[in-house]
Order: structure tokens, then C-alpha cells, then sequence
């Protein structure tokens, strides 16, 4: 299976730059994952794709404003790290540039000295491990001077950083927006309740790799980096329950459908759990626990794009994507949306 197998063409104009003002006002492409035929709707008529008894799953981890800027001891030289995963405590990995500048024992400083690190080890693709050293609690100083880790093809500057959050997120952690549930608001999720669907959260850190670009021909040689995962036993017995009955368990995002499945056994019986998971999606997967995927339009190349073809068919896939861009969907992380039914 090569990468180029996932290709597609996207005119520029099309990488959506801004969130459009009403979060469930995007566009919905829903696809017919056995037939590939495709409807076109507005993302707040979801309800009418729903149906008593489905289990909506979603991923409640919250983005932190992981991108900092500082100054490097000794030289000044400008230096930007992006928190990726906390090892313990005070100790990031993270990415730097420019990198060259960031050798072991390097010492940085943010905001005026509120904030110091010290580059402690280089690890596997050339991050850095950073011992973080301040005076008192490092959420709030990290929310005073670091900014949101938009993805490098939004070049416009976010206004309201809550735009980069879902409605519900709750545990930090991710260095990226779980962006599928961008489209919800609460009264949109309190409606899809009062209608009888069961919501089940869970919990998957977001970290870069999910975005890394597959640098291999293979795709079945591309190394997945992992992300922490936890699903809570009151959730697992909803979404357990739902199967049980016979109804659907839908996902909201890849980062939600990527934890159901590394949390659910050979047996289809998801268990409460936590870790770290390197699930690596593409087709002649066999989904375990996942009927539907609500997602965005993913990039060319990318585990994500490679993930839905694994649920709904490369051909499907890429027809749909074919068909997004001559109606002008929006794309990617603040794009319209697609439902996989």
C-alpha cells in the first residue's frame, strides 16, 4: 500500500483560515460508507443522522497554549519550543527551533524570567527533553505566556483561543484541537440528549504525530508516535451498553475513534483503562467497536485521511474529497465536517 495512494488535489484557498462565526453552521457531507453515496447538509441538522439509542462518543481532552517563545542564556538568540507530552512534574519532551540552538545544557528564559527551562536530554526525532523551573503553578504562568499551537497551514493569527477548544473540554494535555468536535455547541449536544442518544466521554491527549506527514512509501512502515489515552468505567458501560442493545456507537473525531478501538478487545467489550496508545489505522482494519465517524477533511497523505478510507473505502473517500472541493468545502482543522454512516 503506497502513499501516494492517498493523494488528492486541494487549491490552497480551500484550507479553512478562520472558524466561521456559529460553530454548528459548517457544512455536513454525509457519506454512505456501503454505497459511497454522498448528501449534503448543515452540520446542526445532525440530529436528523442520529437515532434514539446511538451512542455519541467524545474526546474531552483540552488543548494547552503549548507554543512558547523565549530567549536563549547567554546569546539572546530567539528560540520557540512546543510542549508535546509532560514526562513527569517539571520535564517536557518538546520541539524546538531552531534546534541547532537548543544542545544540552542550554538554558532558555520566557516572559521576562517568569518562566526558565534547561534542555536536559535530546530524544527520538530530535526533540527535547526541558527541565521547567518557576515560581507558582505553572498552568497559570503556561496560560499567561504561551499561545495556541495552531497547525502551520492556519497562518492567521486566532483571536479567541477558546475557537481552538470543543465546548466540553475538560483534562489538558493535547498539543492539538480534537477538531471533529468543533461543530458542537452545548445546546446542540443538550438536544441530541433530549432526542434519546447517550453521550460517552473519553479521554485521548492529542500530540503531533497524529498530524506528522508519513515519510515512508510503505504505509505499513509508518511508525505511529503514542498518545495517552483514559476511558472512565461509567463511560465504558455506556458505550458497552449501547452495543449490547443493538445500536450504533459513533465517534466524534479520529482521536475519539482511535481510543474506542485501542480500548476494546477481540471480544467487541470495551474496558475502563488508561495508557498509551500507537493504533495505526489504514485499510484492511477491522473495526472492533466504531458504526459512524463524524471527522473533518483531512490532509493529503496524512494516518487521518488513511484512517477514514480504513472505515468507509479508499475509493469512497477520495470521491467524497473530490466532490468537497468542487462544492467548495472548507478544509481541515477549522473546515466543515463529514459524517461516515
Amino acid at each position: 500500500m503506497n502513499v501516494k495512494d492517498f493523494d488528492y488535489e486541494l487549491p490552497q484557498e480551500l484550507i479553512a483560515q478562520d472558524p466561521i462565526e456559529d460553530r454548528s453552521s459548517s457544512r455536513l457531507m454525509i457519506l454512505d460508507k456501503e454505497t459511497g453515496v454522498i448528501r449534503h447538509d448543515i452540520f446542526h441538522n445532525i440530529v436528523n443522522e442520529l437515532r434514539p439509542g446511538d451512542c455519541l462518543v467524545i474526546n474531552d481532552t483540552k488543548v494547552i497554549p503549548a507554543r512558547l517563545f523565549g530567549t536563549k542564556v547567554g546569546t539572546e538568540a530567539k528560540i520557540e519550543i512546543l510542549l508535546l507530552k509532560r514526562k513527569e512534574n517539571d520535564v517536557w519532551e518538546v520541539l524546538v527551533k531552531p534546534g541547532k540552538k537548543a544542545k544540552i545544557g542550554t538554558e532558555i528564559v520566557f516572559g521576562d524570567g517568569r518562566l526558565k527551562g534547561t534542555i536536559i536530554d535530546i530524544v527520538e526525532e530530535g526533540n527535547r527533553l526541558i527541565q521547567f523551573s518557576y515560581e507558582g503553578i505553572f498552568e497559570e504562568i503556561l496560560d499567561e505566556l504561551g499561545q495556541m499551537p495552531l497547525p502551520p497551514y492556519i497562518t492567521h493569527q486566532l483571536k479567541d483561543k477558546n475557537r481552538y477548544q470543543t465546548v466540553y473540554a475538560k483534562h489538558e494535555g493535547s498539543a492539538a484541537a480534537p477538531t471533529a468536535g468543533l461543530h458542537f455547541t452545548k445546546e446542540l449536544l443538550q438536544k441530541i440528549e433530549e432526542m434519546g442518544v447517550t453521550i460517552a466521554h473519553v479521554t485521548l491527549h492529542v500530540g503531533l504525530g497524529t498530524f506528522r506527514p508519513v515519510k515512508v512509501e510503505n504505509v505499513q512502515e509508518h511508525h505511529m508516535h503514542s498518545e495517552f489515552y483514559i476511558v472512565e468505567e461509567s463511560e465504558a458501560n455506556k458505550i458497552n451498553a449501547a452495543k449490547k442493545a443493538g445500536n450504533r456507537v459513533i465517534a466524534v473525531g479520529t482521536t475519539s475513534c482511535r481510543t474506542l478501538e485501542s480500548a476494546t478487545g477481540e471480544d467487541g467489550i470495551i474496558k475502563a483503562c488508561s495508557g498509551w496508545t500507537e493504533i495505526f489505522i489504514y485499510p484492511g482494519y477491522h473495526f472492533k467497536m466504531i458504526d459512524a465517524l463524524i471527522t473533518n477533511f483531512h490532509l493529503p497523505q496524512s494516518t487521518l485521511l488513511m484512517l477514514v478510507s480504513a472505515l468507509a473505502g479508499r475509493e469512497h473517500i477520495l470521491a467524497a474529497y473530490e466532490e468537497a472541493v468542487k462544492e467548495k468545502y472548507r478544509f481541515f482543522s477549522f473546515g466543515d465536517a463529514m459524517m461516515i454512516i
